[in-house]
Order: C-alpha cells, then structure tokens, then sequence
C-alpha cells in the first residue's frame, strides 16, 4: 500500500476507522477537516486532562493515528478548488456525509471522476446512497435496530442490551469500506477505472446477520435468546458466573472440545449430552445441564478455572475487561515472555489426574 494516496473528509467512527485501517497498510491518509471546531471527535470522550492541556482527546488521537492532517472549508470557493486538485492526484476519497451533500458542492462523484477517472470514491452513509432512508438521520443502535441485530442481542428475558462495541459502524462501515475500496483498487491496478463504493451500515449489518438469516430460512423465525446455538441454547456453548462473580466462556461447540472439557471436570457421564449427539438445542435436557454445569463452575474462581482448564483443548476463556485484556499477552507483548514462562511451570506441574482433583 506504500505510495497509494487517500484523502479522508470523514468524521466520528466509521470513516476515520476506515482510513486508518489504510494508514496501518502503508497507504499516505490526509485527514481533512472544516475550519473551527473541525472533527466532533476532537472534544468527544475528552478526558478533564486533555481538555485543560489542550489536546484533542483519546478518542481522535486513536482513530486518527498516523494521518496528516489539514483544514478546508468546502463551503468556499477555494476551499473547494483545493478538494478538486487534491482528488486529481488522489487514488481512494472518503467521505461520510448525508447523500448529495457532496454533489450540492459539486465535489461528487461524477464530478471528480472528470478529472480523475482512477479515482476511487467511496462514501459511507447510514442507509446508502439511494433508496427510502437515504435522508434519514441515524447512529449505530438505529442501524443495528433495522438491521435485525439488535433483536439478538438480548438476554434470557428478550430485552435487547445496549452493546458498548459498535457493530454497525465498525464491521458495518469501517470494515465494509475498506472491503470494498480494496477490491475497487484491485480493480484500477488492472487497468480498469476507479468507482463510486456505496457503504451502507445497515446493510452491510443485516448482510451480516448470518445466524439469524440460517434460522429464518429453517424454521421462519429467529430463535429466542437462550434457545438457539449460538445463543444460550446449549451447555456446551454457554456463559458461567465463576465463584468470584467473574465469567467463563465455554465455547466447546464441537464434540472432541466437549468431551475433554468433561473429562477434565470429571464429569465423564456429560459427554454424551452434547447437541451433535441429538441433545434438543433448547431442550430440557440442555436447560438441566446448563444448571449442572453452572454449579460446577460456581465453585471455584475464575483464576481457578483456568488454571486448570485454559492450557487445555477445549475452547474455554475468560471474559476479560477492556484493562485486562490490554493487559493480555495476546495484546500486550511485554507480557508474553511472563506468560510463557508461567504456561511452561503449569504445563510441568500439572497432569489431567490433578485437574480432576483440582475441580472435584
């Protein structure tokens, strides 16, 4: 990506996401914001620190790593002029605002494509480009709502969560772009000309819906939370409050995970019960071992649990908090060398007769 040029007129989430993914791949982004206050962003989640040392906050300086970065108002004659010769020499041009904003500007597609016929354009907008919901105004919940997503974020009591991860900006818009500015740039490089990419957010998130989508095609319907596979339907795919009110992720979805999740917790009369084998996904037998299991797990921590359960081959993890996971070795490359050291003295010390024993 070295050498391909980007210019980002986006704000917020989505767009910035998106152009900084292309700056992580080598690509030069130049992030271009209006005179004044510029990017809402800048003063967002702003920490008391940040605003009396006079810094945009976290949450720009993370999304907007690695960019230049410069002021235009399009609103201007010149301003506008700028924007025309900088998509002249531009490979990719993002922009985030509502549709025909940038065509009441006259800085649209159709409009610098006259100029720059490789120009791949790319404008991220709630509900598209065209179509009903084109105008309509919009944030992530409403997005994730029309999309059928939200409906299956729900507890066991139906009532949908309010998720503090945004799906449709992130995989909806952010991912989605990138996606498609890359196949559209594959496309130039072989002598084609550049294109308008239309991302919707809503759209690319009920594309995505893919389990839900399974089930309506079986059965007409989505399951209930707590009724399907994928949501609570079964033991072997479940959350576990730890004794410490902590929570273990079992993910033992296939049945060689599950048989030696229940050799390891000695409960070797479990692994039969396992939805591939017939077990009712939902059923009552899955209820009673939801209960079994969960009491199983109540007994010890959640440092407990994996220590005796995480080295082994059977899908079970901690559910972390953003501080622990930045933490992790995983993200944290400080903090390999310890765990490494840590896994090898457990791996040494323990064998499956002591983590029978450790769990009885």
């Amino acid at each position: 990506m070295q050498g391909l040029r980007v210019l980002d007129l986006t704000r917020l989430l989505p767009g910035p996401v998106a152009a900084l993914r292309l700056a992580e791949l080598g690509a030069d982004v130049l992030k271009i914001e209006a005179p004044g206050a510029g990017d809402p962003t800048r003063t967002m989640m702003q920490s008391s620190s940040d605003r009396v040392a006079g810094r945009p906050g976290a949450f720009y300086r993370m999304v907007n790593r690695g960019k230049r970065e410069t002021r235009l108002d399009l609103k201007s004659h010149a301003g506008r002029n700028v924007l025309r010769a900088l998509a002249a020499e531009a490979d990719v041009l993002i922009e985030s605002f509502r549709p025909g904003v940038m065509e009441r500007l006259g800085l649209g597609y159709d409009s610098l494509r006259d100029a720059n016929p490789r120009l791949v354009y790319c404008a991220i907008s709630g509900y598209g480009a065209s179509g009903p919901f084109a105008d309509h105004a919009g944030h992530d919940l409403n997005y994730i709502g029309y999309a059928g997503v939200l409906d299956q974020l729900a507890g066991r009591d139906g009532a949908p969560i309010l998720p503090n991860f945004q799906i449709a900006d992130l995989l909806g818009g952010a991912l989605t772009a990138v996606t498609q500015i890359l196949a559209a740039l594959w496309h130039v490089a072989r002598g084609g000309e550049g294109r308008f990419v239309d991302v919707s957010m809503t759209h690319a998130s009920y594309a995505h819906n893919v389990v839900a989508q399974v089930a309506l095609a079986n059965d007409g319907a989505a399951p209930a939370a707590g009724a399907g596979l994928l949501n609570g339907g079964v033991p072997c795919y479940n959350l576990y409050r730890t004794s410490d009110g902590r929570w273990l992720a079992v993910g033992a979805l296939e049945l060689k995970f599950w048989e030696t999740l229940c050799m390891a917790l000695d409960r070797p009369e479990w692994a039969t019960r396992h939805w591939s084998l017939g077990q009712a996904i939902g059923g009552p037998d899955a209820v009673a071992l939801i209960q079994e299991l969960a009491s199983v797990i109540g007994t010890r921590t959640l440092d407990e649990w994996l220590q005796a359960l995480e080295s082994l081959d059977c899908c079970v993890s901690p559910v972390l908090t953003p501080a622990e996971a930045a933490r992790h070795p995983l993200f944290d490359p400080h903090a390999s060398a310890a765990a490494n050291e840590r896994a090898d003295e457990t791996h040494d010390g323990m064998n499956s007769s002591s983590i029978k024993r450790q769990v009885d």
